[in-house]
């Protein structure tokens, strides 16, 4: 009876660490399963966040380097307004548009390839007088001839000395040779301020009256 009972107890004994065995088996069976479904989760955050950043990082530099710029340019027709935006887009502009009432071109531009000056030195090289540069009397004559706008003088030009108002110098000392005749957009004989053609003797007649 007693061997009996014995031989009960120690087979309930087994049973019970068979099923402890059995729970355990089943439990790291599934924390292994949900460390790798954690792991897996992980590394798709992880790619997730990493091409966001990289996304945020090119727009924002993007942003940074896109530049939208109005430049004054010359010109009459829609012939003109075809030309520079031609030539503004072959310099690296992403968008150009000329304002034929205004006179202005609109830009967009990226600055890491492409500035202001070069897109200026384009339109320039193609007859066109920019803001800050001015097209050579090549360019500008190989224009058609509705295209060939009036062109601009310089400040100094446009205001004129009192002595070469009639082409002249009529200031005292001076003997009224023609010295004053336009050579480009200058007088010869203002350049440094003074008459300096033969017949005249240096007088500032040439400054501007206050």
């Amino acid at each position: 009876m007693v061997n009996r009972t014995l031989f009960t107890a120690e087979f309930s004994y087994k049973q019970e660490i068979t099923v402890l065995y059995s729970l355990f088996i089943l439990t790291t069976h599934r924390l292994k399963s949900n460390f790798k479904l954690l792991t897996t989760t992980i590394m798709k955050t992880l790619k997730i966040f990493s091409f966001v950043t990289l996304f945020l990082s090119i727009t924002i530099a993007s942003i940074a380097q896109a530049k939208t710029e109005s430049i004054p340019v010359s010109g009459n027709c829609g012939m003109c307004k075809s030309k520079i935006e031609k030539a503004a887009k072959a310099s690296g502009a992403q968008e150009a548009k000329w304002d034929a009432d205004k006179k202005v071109l609109t830009v967009k531009y990226n600055s890491a390839s492409t500035n202001a000056a070069k897109i200026q030195q384009a339109i320039a090289a193609v007859g066109y007088d920019t803001r800050d540069v001015k097209a050579t009397d090549e360019a500008y004559n190989k224009l058609h001839g509705c295209c060939q706008y009036d062109r601009n003088v310089s400040s100094s030009a446009e205001d004129q000395m009192d002595c070469c108002k009639d082409g002249k110098c009529s200031k005292e000392g001076h003997d009224g040779k023609d010295c004053c005749k336009k050579e480009g957009a200058k007088m010869d004989c203002c350049k440094d301020g003074k008459c300096s053609k033969e017949g005249h003797d240096g007088k500032d007649c040439c400054k501007k009256s206050d």
